[in-house]
């Protein structure tokens, strides 16, 4: 039987992804048994303290152990954490020597959405993969610059590592770790009975970019708000350093450092952006949307649309557009 151990955060966590993970593992159980066979995990909630308030005290989680009484187990799973990523993180450091000390006796890790941020501060992810939520992407990459972060991916597998993406993604690899532990008709079987949908692999349909302005280089930041502010006009990295009076590879450097994108990174981001707005709410076809924007050639529109959000412009106009899907 394997022994997994769902760990319950201290202060702010989002509950669901505690309550979702034991769901999942249990309904596996559940069907085991009515098949006439033995269970095949044993499932503890692992605190550091009896009692878990969360939501304002809305919520009470009672772990039924402790951690300091798990001294061996074979699947952990961190919950996503919210709020202050430091103070949490300070909140929950008992947890962080725990989980590294049971990785290298054997047990396997998985996080899910921001519980990244738990993982990644014990250095196993040094070097590794790694997904989070993408809204929480660019705070991931400043406090864990060493980990290759994939926030597009809706979850990763790299030496007994697991990790999701943002929110309710995270049930995609509960599946995932079922069909590995279990076999795939127990996985189909499982998606089918919690209707989740089954080997979704990205969540760059969901993205919103915002663009990284948490800095305090005031020169980019207006290079950051020129651009979005004339996502239909021609710019240029050359016009963009000579605007702010910086050389052209110095604001290169400055501008990747603020932001964690390069310049034409960041402005391609801001016109699929502005399009993906334009393809939700208007009635406009997919080539006036494209002109709107600053492109003029269809075919690198469509490669930079999919490769930013994992769909075509019409695949997404027929996902989000209100007209459409009501049609």
């Amino acid at each position: 039987m394997k022994h997994v151990s769902i760990l319950v955060p201290q202060g702010p966590c989002i509950l669901s992804s505690v309550i979702g993970a034991f769901k999942v593992f249990t309904t596996v159980n559940m069907t085991l048994k009515n098949q006439g066979k033995k269970p095949l995990f044993k499932i503890q909630l692992v605190g550091l303290t009896h009692e878990t308030a969360l939501y304002d005290g809305l919520f009470i989680v009672r772990p039924e152990t402790l951690l300091q009484d798990v001294p061996k187990t074979d699947l952990i799973i961190i919950p996503a954490i919210q709020g202050d990523m430091p103070t949490s993180l300070k909140m929950n450091g008992a947890y962080i020597p725990w989980i590294t000390e049971q990785y290298k006796q054997g047990a396997e890790v998985a996080s899910l959405c921001t519980g990244a941020f738990i993982l990644a501060s014990t250095g196993l992810l040094k070097g590794r993969k790694c997904s989070t939520h993408w809204v929480a992407a660019d705070a991931f990459r400043q406090a864990f610059p060493d980990v290759k972060l994939q926030p597009e991916k809706i979850m990763t597998d790299e030496m007994g590592m697991y990790s999701s993406g943002g929110a309710y993604s995270f049930l995609n690899l509960m599946i995932y770790l079922v069909e590995k532990f279990c076999g795939r008709e127990m996985a189909v079987y499982c998606s089918k009975l919690l209707e989740i949908e089954i080997e979704r692999k990205s969540q760059s349909p969901f993205a919103i970019f915002v663009g990284q302005k948490e800095h305090e280089d005031e020169p980019i930041k207006n290079a950051q708000l020129f651009m979005e502010n004339n996502v239909g006009n021609k710019v240029s990295v050359d016009q963009l350093s000579e605007m702010f009076a910086i050389s052209r590879r110095n604001f290169e450097r400055r501008f990747k450092k603020a932001t964690s994108n390069t310049p034409v990174e960041y402005l391609q981001r801001v016109k699929i952006e502005a399009a993906k707005k334009s393809l939700e709410s208007s009635r406009e076809n997919i080539n006036e949307v494209m002109y709107a924007v600053g492109y003029s050639d269809s075919k690198a529109f469509r490669t930079m649309f999919k490769k930013i959000t994992g769909l075509s412009p019409v695949s997404y106009r027929n996902k989000y557009n209100r007209e459409m899907a009501v049609s």
